[in-house]
């Protein structure tokens, strides 16, 4: 059986390797457009490993953020690539943030997370001395790693065990049958599984699949400490979240090269790969702005995204929402960083769509959603495709 993966990211890549590891008799073949492979989502990302405390219990990405920290943190140690548990705290600045922080450890509790701790004011002082708030949530097994490392070592997997890595090549529509490229040539296949991320709902739409949900990209903005400045963190520093908006909050990051993130911050990009502030395509802006979701989305958070415009279009604005929770941090302390670009849907209704989204049309497996945790989760969301992809291909008639 051949099965062509269209996308090069660390969710397809994964599910390659699972699929031409697990069965030596597969023909599988990865379609990735850019020249390398990992360069989008997977390449420009802070490098977390999740363990676990913000999803909603019961919830793909509880599940499956769960079962692929285990998997991913095996595979590293095997593998030989970096993976340390540096641990997070999520810190409550002021007694108003209690109520979401107690909500916050249920969940985690609920998600099953390991070693979680309660902390005072004192106890977070201990682990993380130059943070500010009068509690914390200390999650240990968070760690760091180097995602885009992962996703080189998955597709050296896929080719060692008989598979193809293709790079350069970009898909125009899906079918059935297999894909046809942007070139007009075909690549005939049994089953294709879509990890188009940026560009799933295009490439969707192309294929005769729903509009919706739409992908809207947030470009996310980091700044970096200064190597003299990088003792301010230990670990990982995450503000309470705000339930309405989970991925917002600036945080403080310690990367696995040693550098310290200071973000990002989120603003809509005008460009799904706009990297640059300056990036701007005029298609996707249309693309974007064309889908009521989208106004939807701004008519309901609109000072939200005032602000966060601001923080991009500020420093020390920027800084200065840092500096809730690391008070030593000054504007002097930190250089431009790296931006990222998110892609999240979001449906009709401007609701954003927060667990994975994945669907099955015609013997076609397409990841429609697929933000954070998504690096972390990627062998456990390999997992779940290959058995949806296994149960529709015994269904009589699939």
């Amino acid at each position: 059986m051949r099965v062509v993966i269209v996308g090069g990211g660390i969710v397809g890549l994964a599910t390659a390797r699972l699929l031409a590891t697990r069965d030596p008799a597969a023909d599988v073949v990865v379609l990735e457009k850019e020249r390398e492979v990992g360069a989008h989502q997977t390449g420009h990302n802070s490098g977390v490993v999740h363990a676990g405390l913000y999803y909603a219990p019961g919830s793909l990405k509880a599940r499956l953020c769960r079962r692929g920290v285990a998997l991913l943190r095996a595979y590293c140690r095997d593998r030989g690539l970096p993976y340390e548990a540096c641990g997070k705290v999520v810190v409550a600045l002021d007694e108003r943030e209690l109520p979401r922080l107690d909500a916050l450890e249920r969940r985690a509790r609920a998600n099953g997370v390991p070693g979680l701790r309660r902390l005072s004011a004192r106890e977070l002082r201990a682990i993380e001395p130059h943070a500010a708030g009068i509690a914390a949530l200390h999650s240990p097994t968070t760690a760091i790693t180097d995602f885009r490392r992962v996703a080189v070592a998955f597709a050296e997997d896929v080719v060692a065990a008989g598979g193809t890595v293709r790079t350069g090549v970009a898909v125009a529509r899906v079918r059935s049958a297999g894909v046809e490229l942007a070139d007009g040539s075909e690549i005939r296949g049994d089953r294709t599984i879509v990890c188009a991320g940026l560009h799933a709902d295009q490439l969707a739409r192309r294929s005769g699949q729903p509009p919706e949900p739409r992908i809207v990209p947030f470009r996310g903005e980091y700044w970096a400490l200064r190597d003299r400045r990088s003792q301010l963190v230990n670990g990982l520093i995450y503000p309470v979240p705000d339930p309405a908006l989970p991925f917002l909050g600036i945080h403080l990051t310690r990367t696995i090269d040693g550098s310290v993130l200071v973000g990002p911050n989120a603003v809509l990009g005008l460009a799904r790969e706009g990297y640059r502030r300056r990036t701007v395509r005029l298609a996707d802006v249309g693309d974007m702005l064309g889908w009521p979701g989208t106004a939807r989305l701004m008519r309901r958070h609109w000072r939200v995204g005032v602000s966060e415009l601001r923080r991009s279009a500020v420093k020390h604005a920027f800084i200065r929402e840092a500096r809730r929770y690391v008070p030593a941090l000054r504007a002097d302390d930190v250089v431009r960083a790296p931006a990222g670009v998110r892609a999240q849907a979001v449906d009709r209704d401007g609701s954003l769509v927060d667990d994975f989204r994945v669907g099955h049309a015609d013997g076609v497996v397409w990841v429609r959603n697929a933000p954070s945790p998504a690096a972390t989760s990627a062998m456990a969301i390999a997992e779940e495709i290959v058995e949806r992809l296994a149960v529709r291909s015994a269904s009589p008639g699939s």
